[in-house]
């Protein structure tokens, strides 16, 4: 809103051509959702107590140490959607349509979330919103948000999909693009919220990679710096760092409040929808298979759960002691906090492998 309103005067009044950089504006977003967050969180976390008496249900497996946990009141997400999407409006060009894309597909899987929660609250029970409700409604979204997106791209890059380690080489989908995407969108948000499981575990990776993708979506949005590096160019798709700052502030902002002893999860209300807001953005900068070793902390999650269900089925035997991956090493004795910092160093890790890639052609 601000470059729309301010960056035309650029010209006229000193100072205000700043509204024309996408560095300062992303600035701009990462401080204003990080302060929104402080401004929020204390009175959202007041209103979570007092609506919720007996705070998340806990599954009876879990260990003792998540039974002591059970009182702490859920749905945090609303502060993260509140805060990012506030910021993102504000700093971000608003005629651009990947911003509504990606805030589309966010605030939409964290209405899904949200609803989640809510049936865990008021059922007391773990199971929530049926699985097939669910992913069908992740489903109509990220399809909604696929086709608004091929509409957007340009028309060489509205179907395919690039290939990291090679140069301008394209894979045509044609009209599997549609199912890839869906793959993606759903897929990251799914996993994300498989990793939300400890205090502290999911909100780092995923500021881990927003930040990455931040970077990506201002190559990917400059001729220059596509060019040089032979990855797409997708003009317009620079805006989106501007919601990879405000993702960046919003998950500072949160884990104030969840660092350990948490006192707010953000429930899949967050979940669901900062998957989703990192697979839109993946999916417009051509960048979906990046995600998946940018994420892989989070493709890890979601593999060790999708490994044992199918282990089970077939031979009736589990591979880890309890999926996801990080309740495999608590059965294992490793505590909360070594399992939350080695998870959070494999994922800057990744991090930089998939950042490797970018140059690597």
């Amino acid at each position: 809103m601000l470059f729309n309103l301010l960056a035309p005067l650029g010209d006229l009044v000193p100072g205000l051509n700043l509204f024309t950089y996408l560095t300062f504006r992303t600035g701009g977003a990462i401080m204003t959702a990080l302060t929104l967050s402080f401004l929020i969180g204390p009175r959202l976390i007041r209103w979570l107590k007092t609506k919720q008496t007996h705070g998340q249900p806990i599954r009876e497996e879990y260990l003792p140490g998540h039974i002591t946990k059970a009182a702490t009141p859920t749905m945090g997400g609303v502060m993260i959607l509140a805060s990012v999407t506030a910021s993102t409006l504000l700093w971000a060009d608003l005629a651009n349509p990947f911003v509504w894309i990606a805030v589309f597909v966010m605030v939409g899987y964290g209405a899904i979330g949200a609803l989640d929660d809510y049936l865990k609250l008021t059922t007391q029970g773990t199971q929530g919103l049926a699985g097939r409700w669910k992913i069908a409604g992740q489903v109509v979204i990220g399809a909604l948000a696929t086709l608004a997106a091929m509409a957007a791209l340009p028309e060489h890059l509205a179907t395919s999909v690039a290939l990291p380690g090679f140069k301008d080489l394209l894979l045509p989908l044609g009209a599997l693009f549609i199912l890839w995407a869906l793959v993606v969108l759903v897929g990251a948000s799914n996993a994300v919220n498989l990793t939300d499981g400890l205090d502290g575990l999911a909100i780092v990776p995923v500021a881990i990679a927003a930040a990455c993708f931040g970077l990506i979506a201002y190559l990917v949005g400059r001729a220059d710096f596509s060019g040089y590096l032979g990855i797409p160019y997708v003009p317009g798709t620079g805006e989106l760092a501007i919601l990879c700052g405000a993702l960046i502030g919003g998950a500072m902002g949160f884990l104030w409040y969840n660092a350990p002893p948490a006192a707010v999860f953000m429930g899949d209300t967050g979940s669901l929808a900062l998957g989703g807001a990192l697979g839109a953005v993946a999916l417009m900068t051509k960048h979906e298979i990046a995600l998946a070793i940018i994420g892989g902390l989070f493709v890890l999650e979601a593999a060790s759960v999708i490994v044992q269900v199918v282990s089970f089925k077939i031979t009736g035997r589990r591979v880890f002691r309890m999926a996801p991956l990080h309740h495999h090493f608590e059965k294992m004795g490793w505590s909360e906090a070594t399992i939350v910092i080695r998870f959070w160093i494999i994922a800057v890790v990744l991090a930089i492998v998939g950042l490797a890639t970018l140059k690597l052609r």
